[in-house]
């Protein structure tokens, strides 16, 4: 059973949404469609009818990035879409410009509607961008966090005498996993994000320094190591309730390339029941 033909059907699909007016050519009557001729695609984009033709009916399956490039162009894509054709090319989206640091309106209103639990939004490279209350009530707030530009990585590779500081936040936050295993989690995940962002210059002076001034993230950056962060186990040394574990999880968010970051306990947990007093603390 042949592959699903997806990009073609893709193709196909934008070809004819894409009037000939918002493409700069004139509406002729007597159109089957109201979308671009396969003829006048192939003229915007500099290949031949015959490519376009056989590009949608699978007949080839393996354009190059240039093709896909100048197809996306001429189908006026955005840049969701354009990924999306790259990949049913098989080929990988082009690199995007700088890390987005910006926080939605949509994405800021969840986080402050996630009032119960610790919420906080990471960039892609792991700068802290937003938080609630209830983080700070948690975790000690970012602001005394001592992390270079708000970075996360940055701050968990600062040392002393070349090890890792107690207090990556504003107390002692420890992973379950172990020190070793959350720093190869958190560079490994950073590596996605460099390969992404080629051209971000504050993330290649960021890697750089920490290359430079931390033998840890060194020996973890040359192992090539390349996955998301996606969870850990926390225990949080609260000076108020004394030890917290939580349950970190990491939640992508579409479009924006940003991570929302949440802290949850078990229920009916003595860290459940320590989460709800620091709650009731914060509405005092």
């Amino acid at each position: 059973m042949a592959p699903t033909n997806n990009f073609g059907i893709a193709l196909r699909g934008w070809r004819e949404r894409l009037s000939p007016s918002a493409s700069g050519l004139e509406s002729t009557t007597g159109r089957r469609i109201p979308g671009l001729r396969r003829a006048e695609l192939a003229d915007l984009a500099g290949v031949s009818v015959d490519y376009v033709v056989r590009l949608e009916q699978g007949r080839a399956r393996n354009p190059s990035a240039q093709v896909v490039t100048a197809l996306a162009r001429a189908l006026r894509l955005d840049a969701s879409e354009r990924d999306h054709l790259f990949r049913c090319a098989n080929l990988a989206p082009p690199s995007g410009g700088a890390v987005p640091l910006e926080v939605p309106p949509r994405v800021h209103r969840l986080v402050q509607q996630l009032g119960d639990i610790p919420v906080a939004v990471f960039a892609a490279d792991w700068t802290l961008v937003s938080w609630n209350r209830m983080w700070t009530t948690t975790i000690g707030d970012p602001r005394t966090y001592d992390w270079e530009q708000r970075n996360l990585v940055a701050g968990m590779f600062r040392s002393r005498a070349g090890h890792r500081v107690d207090s990556i936040a504003a107390w002692p936050v420890r992973s379950w996993a172990g020190d070793e295993a959350e720093e190869e989690s958190l560079v490994a995940d950073l590596r996605v994000t460099a390969a992404t962002y080629p051209g971000d210059v504050r993330l290649n002076l960021l890697v750089d320094r920490l290359l430079h001034t931390s033998p840890r993230f060194a020996r973890l950056w040359s192992n090539g190591t390349a996955s998301l962060h996606t969870g850990d186990r926390k225990t949080i040394e609260h000076p108020v309730v004394g030890d917290l574990s939580l349950d970190l999880d990491v939640l992508m968010v579409p479009g924006s390339d940003l991570r929302i970051v949440t802290y949850t306990a078990v229920a009916e947990t003595d860290d459940a029941e320590n989460l709800d007093a620091l709650r009731t603390a914060r509405q005092r």
